[in-house]
């Protein structure tokens, strides 16, 4: 494996987040909900972030409740926070487009040697097929690494210490980027490289600095 170096240590591994990441960002879809249902702005996000931990959101990414008890459970908690909206119209906006400037990312960072690893907060039966277009990207890959099926979230520690032994890293040889600062708070506390994804030209632009790699 090829190492890149860069200040404070040496990399050999790249992490990504999923949606915000490679893919735009789901928060754009709730917006134009929020804008459609007259709600306030980010009410979903509030819904979300309530008791984050053992929340309706939570607790379907570590696929501990089915779609309708999650669809029960949600639509509660808006209704609590005093709003009424179907969390089965919050899921249909969560597909976004796939950014290929990240997908290039991801090759790039294969071809130079360097681990990759995927590390996403999903949903659905653990039978529940991929699209093509997400198939294809968990293919390009080391390990992909889904809360669905490792029963745990992000931002579990445990979550990041899992990446690192799949891929045969310490945390200090890894970078991680991810569009939520909730995420890389314990990753940078563990001793990883993080990256917050607001605009992804400017994250990649710091992937480069990380790691000298040709990202254009």
């Amino acid at each position: 494996m090829v190492a890149q170096k860069a200040e404070g240590g040496v990399i050999r591994a790249v992490m990504f987040d999923f949606g915000g990441v490679i893919s735009s960002s789901p928060f754009e879809a709730f917006a134009r909900l929020e804008a459609e249902r007259n709600l306030p702005p980010d009410f979903i996000r509030t819904v979300n972030a309530t008791n984050p931990d053992t929340n309706a959101w939570a607790q379907l990414e570590r696929n501990e409740v089915d779609l309708d008890t999650f669809v029960e459970l949600w639509t509660g908690e808006a209704l609590v926070l005093g709003h009424n909206v179907d969390a089965r119209e919050v899921l249909a906006r969560l597909a976004g487009y796939i950014r290929p400037e990240m997908v290039a990312a991801i090759r790039a960072c294969r071809g130079s040697g360097l681990k990759t690893a995927c590390l996403t907060n999903n949903f659905g039966s653990l039978d529940t097929a991929q699209s093509p277009e997400v198939r294809a990207v968990y293919e390009l890959f080391d390990v992909v690494l889904e809360s669905r099926v490792l029963g745990l979230r992000k931002p579990d520690p445990r979550f990041y210490e899992l990446a690192c032994e799949a891929v045969g890293v310490t945390p200090p040889e890894a970078v991680f980027l991810d569009d939520l600062g909730i995420n890389l708070k314990p990753a940078r506390a563990m001793g990883m490289h993080t990256i917050k994804v607001s605009d992804p030209g400017q994250a990649l632009e710091e992937l480069r600095s990380l790691t000298a790699l040709p990202l254009d």
